[in-house]
């Protein structure tokens, strides 16, 4: 038995059609992105899956029986299943232990784990108004597990979280997958946040799935210029130009699909460097071939500096 299914649900808001035709299943301990643009329907689509909104048309399956809608119910919302918005507020002047203990009904010795795990346990005597937003972040998600749901579901988690918090509520939400066996939902618009975690991708463009896979095929085979821009820096490259490609007219190149050098090598065109971009381990470079500007990744080295006109060919070439 699938987890969760969604079939065949719209929503509509006066005239705008925000959400159209989903479907899409999702199966035990898992882990599911959703991406796409700024009201794209992403949220829209999270809050119907946790019983927090109500479909236009069609309907949403949790272990086998349907997710009642939040016009059918008095409280709106599944036991099974928690969600944590981008936006969420937590009881003023409170210690994090009374936040916490209001729902609590574990036994000590789980809610001092489940602690531990979101990285809690040394705030239960602060107050929630002495918190960092990276803080308040963690005690609401582990608000939301002491209620023991199957299905998390996260919307913008590491919106406006430095590096630092934001590294830190990656390793809470891998231990949540890992020791608490909960299956996962996750909306963000940062590649990085989202392709060395999900198992599965779906994304929406005006309130329909364009696109499903995984990380990989998202990534490398894109189905169009809008898929492969959420997810990084690509090029759009003339088959002509570089055959060796597919049989299409042009394809969808990312930096790193690139070979380049100073010197001449066999089926390489000559390019001129417009911009070169440190980005750590990597230097980014935009090379201009003929009238076509391409992106590609060289390796940080060192002093490392390349001459004006360089060499390039896309791997994949014969």
């Amino acid at each position: 038995m699938m987890l969760l299914e969604v079939k065949g649900v719209s929503k509509n808001l006066d005239d705008r059609i925000v959400l159209q035709s989903i479907h899409l299943k999702f199966e035990k301990h898992r882990k599911l992105v959703i991406a796409g643009e700024t009201g794209s329907g992403k949220s829209t689509l999270l809050r119907m899956i946790a019983g927090l909104d109500q479909p236009t048309e069609g309907e949403i399956y949790f272990k086998g029986e349907r997710i009642r809608g939040a016009e059918e119910t008095l409280v709106p919302g599944h036991p099974q299943i928690a969600y944590l918005p981008q936006h969420f507020e937590l009881q003023k002047f409170l210690r994090v232990e009374q936040v916490l203990n209001y729902a609590n009904q574990l036994s000590a010795k789980q809610a001092n784990e489940l602690f531990a795990i979101c990285q809690i346990d040394h705030l239960l005597q602060r107050k929630t108004n002495e918190l960092s937003g990276g803080e308040k972040q963690r005690i609401a998600l582990c608000r939301l597990l002491i209620g023991k749901p199957q299905l998390l579901l996260l919307d913008e988690p590491f919106s406006n979280l430095d590096q630092i918090l934001k590294s830190i509520l990656k390793q809470v939400i891998e231990q949540i997958a890992e020791r608490l066996k909960i299956s996962m939902v996750l909306v963000s618009h940062d590649p990085d946040d989202t392709l060395p975690w999900g198992d599965a991708f779906i994304i929406l463009r005006n309130g329909k799935i364009v696109q499903e896979g995984t990380a990989q095929q998202i990534y490398h085979t894109p189905v169009d210029e809008y898929v492969a821009g959420l997810f990084g820096k690509f090029s759009v490259v003339p088959t002509r130009l570089f055959p060796g490609k597919g049989k299409g007219k042009e394809f969808i190149a990312r930096p790193e699909d690139w070979k380049i050098s100073e010197k001449v090598f066999t089926n390489a065109k000559r390019a001129k460097v417009i911009k070169k971009e440190f980005m750590g381990s990597k230097f980014l470079y935009t090379l201009q071939v003929g009238k076509l500007n391409i992106s590609v990744d060289a390796p940080a080295l060192k002093n490392e500096t390349l001459p004006d006109v360089v060499f390039v060919q896309y791997r994949a070439s014969k």
